[in-house]
């Protein structure tokens, strides 16, 4: 591990053993973890839940995307310097119905297919609910979610699947409900009390945008819709005390080889580069504006915005990971092999929006290869300094996150910077701030960790105003965590004194 880039005498990490953090966990565990370097802190209180593919393959079929695979939840709960694990997958329907029937009954949206060839595939649109890209736990609801579909809910004490959840009848059967919610953490709408933005989105020739927010209690606040022209793409967005904002990425969709069972859905969108990308603005208080504005800006490919902030009446700044294209889901490749070097990195790109003139300009901040940003909670749509990714060891080229990253914005520099090479490939951060906490930095960023030389996981706790000294501690799981998606923090502890003996 080094805090500043140390030079290998090749690359800083191996293909082959990285592509080992791809392999399935198909057990379940619960343990408290007893394998610790370093402390881990006494004021850290609260649960980290992890999303992502637990299952690479199913029934002995592997899947040509690790996006299709099924969801696990993986929960870390920390409580007087202790912490304990436990993981779950998501027992969906369709997750049951493989599982009794021992072979692959359902096409994956991005590639993989059934056996039988294109005959066995053709016409069959009835795909699964994964449950695999985050988890939240909002309105004392656990829930997994997946973007295409209905959130799952679990038991937040020990994960087990309660079933679809349709949060009180704000979702019919076949809604989808975003994997991406943002925590409005002072709405002006409601008073100043923290609330859910979500969104769902039906693509065609035009796509609509339905927006929901929900109290800490997981009622409905507010919902609206909007359509607007052409097919949308999009898997993130960014939030405002005003607004929310959509990048609509210049893709075009052919259904007809998904439709005739060549091709995986995900196969067949097609990133467009002599198109311009979108920048949707949509105002949060329907009642009061109803007007969607349509910017454009360079072409680009946006999964995951760091924040926004309105910097003026007429203008909003919106930080992202964006790339130079999409990268294309193609047949009859190996995820585990990636060409890192032929394909183009994820870098920080600051965004500006002005609504008065209709236009949008952008600004690359930093090229080293990034993604899964994330802040200050606290500093959601507000002005904010501070944001921590996860990085490339190196500062040129495109290569497996394995690095921490703590950018000013503010300075537009690399603050601190720790990296986990050769052997360390790290998932998203999560910050946590500190109970205590007096600046906007003072918290602690959360990191699974693959170890490729043990082939086990670990949880990285770092100091986020000192991430240059490493990790505070390091706890080694029994086993290794398949790279997962995203997660999140609650400062609710749930497990039972029985099990806290």
């Amino acid at each position: 591990m080094q805090n500043l880039e140390q030079k290998f005498d090749s690359q800083p990490y191996d293909r082959e053993q990285w592509g080992k953090g791809y392999q399935s966990l198909p057990q379940e565990y619960e343990y408290w973890i007893d394998e610790i370097e370093g402390e881990i802190p006494q004021n850290l209180e609260g649960t980290l839940f992890r999303n992502g593919p637990g299952l690479l393959e199913v029934h002995g079929i592997p899947l040509q995307h690790p996006f299709d695979g099924d969801g696990m939840i993986s929960a870390v709960s920390f409580k007087d310097g202790r912490a304990h694990f436990r993981n779950r997958f998501v027992k969906t329907k369709a997750y049951l119905a493989e599982q009794e029937a021992g072979k692959m009954l359902y096409r994956g949206v991005f590639g993989t297919q059934k056996p039988g060839g294109w005959l066995n595939n053709a016409f069959d649109f009835e795909l699964k609910n994964i449950a695999n890209t985050n988890i939240i736990y909002w309105g004392d609801r656990l829930l997994a979610l997946w973007e295409a579909a209905e959130p799952y809910r679990l038991d937040p004490q020990t994960l087990e699947t309660i079933g679809i959840d349709y949060l009180d009848g704000v979702l019919e059967p076949g809604d989808s409900f975003s994997a991406h919610p943002w925590i409005d953490p002072n709405c002006k709408m409601d008073g100043g009390e923290p609330c859910l933005v979500n969104f769902s989105i039906k693509v065609g020739l035009s796509s609509t945008i339905t927006i929901y927010e929900f109290n800490p209690q997981g009622k409905l606040l507010r919902r609206h819709a909007h359509t607007v022209p052409g097919f949308s793409f999009i898997h993130d967005f960014a939030i405002t005390p005003n607004y929310c904002i959509f990048f609509q990425n210049p893709v075009s969709f052919n259904p007809i080889p998904f439709v005739l069972g060549f091709r995986g859905a995900g196969e067949c969108v097609k990133y467009q580069p002599d198109r311009p990308t979108k920048v949707i603005i949509i105002p949060r208080n329907n009642t009061v504006d109803k007007e969607v504005k349509i910017l454009e800006t360079n072409s680009g490919f946006v999964f995951h915005h760091v924040n926004a902030r309105e910097i003026s009446e007429n203008e909003i700044c919106i930080d992202s990971v964006a790339y130079e294209y999409l990268p294309q889901v193609k047949p009859d490749t190996d995820y585990k092999k990636s060409d890192f070097e032929a394909s183009a990195p994820g870098q920080l790109w600051q965004f500006t929006a002005n609504l008065k003139n209709g236009s949008a300009r952008s600004q690359l901040i930093n090229a080293r290869a990034c993604e899964f940003p994330v802040i200050n909670p606290n500093q959601v749509g507000r002005d904010y300094r501070y944001l921590f990714v996860g990085a490339a060891h190196n500062s040129t080229g495109n290569a497996p996150l394995q690095a921490i990253l703590k950018f000013d914005r503010h300075s537009l520099t690399e603050e601190q910077f720790w990296s986990f090479a050769p052997y360390g490939y790290v998932s998203e951060p999560i910050f946590v701030p500190k109970p205590d906490g007096n600046s906007e930095d003072d918290g602690w960023i959360l990191a699974l960790v693959y170890d490729g030389s043990r082939h086990c996981s670990k949880v990285a706790i770092l100091d986020g105003k000192n991430l240059n000294n490493g990790p505070i501690a390091q706890l080694y799981l029994k086993h290794h965590i398949p790279y997962g998606l995203h997660g999140s923090w609650t400062d609710k502890y749930f497990i039972s004194l029985e099990e806290g003996q």
